[in-house]
């Protein structure tokens, strides 16, 4: 499997400790992969904050952001890390300006954080939610009382299980590779789960057949089997699973049965379209899953506009 380069990590934040949490990841994984860190303060036009806290944002932001890095670095010393400061104040689409700082700078990383509020989430759809449908490359997002494996103390990445919802398309298979370049690369334990979405198709228990269980659950099994790199079995312990059911339904109560650390899933953006809102599986995930949620998009640089498209 080509392992995932990861050179530059885009991890906006509002400076609170909420958000702030975010870069405890942005951090972890930029020193992992000697990745430039890009703190992005992104505030928008109803943003309450007093006066004098403005003027200091906009004179003194870099010793904010210094100060918010030496809280996540653990052990290491700030001058180990390459990072820069961004700052853009009175915006009126945070996700939008997210993701288009996220191209103008070539990231090929996006953390950040979600606040977990599902009622707004449903109706508006989350910062966090919107970043993930249109941004230029793929996006960790991380949620408040979930699996943790970044240690609060050493900054060190303890990543152990590591789970692919595959469903056979071209997103899945970059969810994959990402997924499974970061539980190489840590020598996590790789779950693939691939879901038979009930609402399509007559679970195969109510039929009364064992015969026409096996006659769907074995090709399938073995489909996702081959579409796992040889490589992968060297590095990892890779477990394969075949669910009936809806598909965001399965993938949550999955990680929670195993413990999953981080959900791989992946989104080109050809699913997130406006009148699809409610029926997104991966909107669904983000919106409660036990553990950080990576979104797999392909990366795009600011080229895209002579119709030209950059993977790394």
């Amino acid at each position: 499997m080509e392992m995932v380069k990861i050179e530059r990590i885009l991890c906006p934040t509002d400076l609170s400790t909420e958000s702030d949490e975010a870069l405890r990841y942005a951090v972890a994984l930029a020193r992992a992969y000697n990745a430039k860190l890009l703190l992005l303060f992104c505030a928008d036009i109803n943003s309450a904050r007093p006066s004098n806290r403005n003027r200091h944002l906009s004179v003194d932001i870099v010793s904010l952001f210094e100060q918010a890095l030496i809280r996540h670095l653990g052990l290491a010393e700030l001058c180990d890390i390459k990072w820069e400061a961004l700052a853009i104040e009175n915006v009126r689409d945070v996700g939008e300006a997210i993701s288009y700082q996220a191209k103008t700078h070539c990231a090929d990383l996006i953390v950040m954080r979600s606040r977990r509020r599902p009622h707004a989430a449903i109706l508006l759809g989350s910062t966090a939610q919107k970043v993930s449908r249109s941004a230029p490359c793929p996006v960790l997002v991380t949620h408040p009382n979930e699996v943790e494996w970044v240690s609060f103390s050493t900054g060190e990445i303890d990543l152990r299980r590591v789970l692919i919802a595959h469903d056979f398309s071209a997103d899945s298979e970059l969810a994959l590779k990402y997924g499974g370049s970061l539980a190489q690369e840590y020598q996590a334990e790789l779950h693939v789960l691939h879901v038979l979405d009930s609402s399509r198709h007559q679970e195969p228990e109510l039929s009364g057949s064992a015969s026409s269980s096996a006659d769907i659950y074995a090709p399938v099994a073995s489909t996702l089997q081959r579409a796992i790199p040889e490589d992968v079995f060297l590095w990892c312990n890779v477990v394969n699973a075949v669910r009936f059911g809806k598909v965001h339904e399965e993938v949550l109560a999955y990680a929670k049965q195993q413990v999953i650390d981080l959900i791989c899933m992946g989104a080109s953006g050809s699913d997130w379209k406006l009148s699809k809102l409610f029926g997104s599986n991966v909107e669904r995930v983000l919106r409660q899953a036990p553990c950080p949620v990576l979104v797999a998009r392909p990366i795009r640089t600011p080229e895209l506009t002579a119709g030209k498209v950059t993977l790394n």
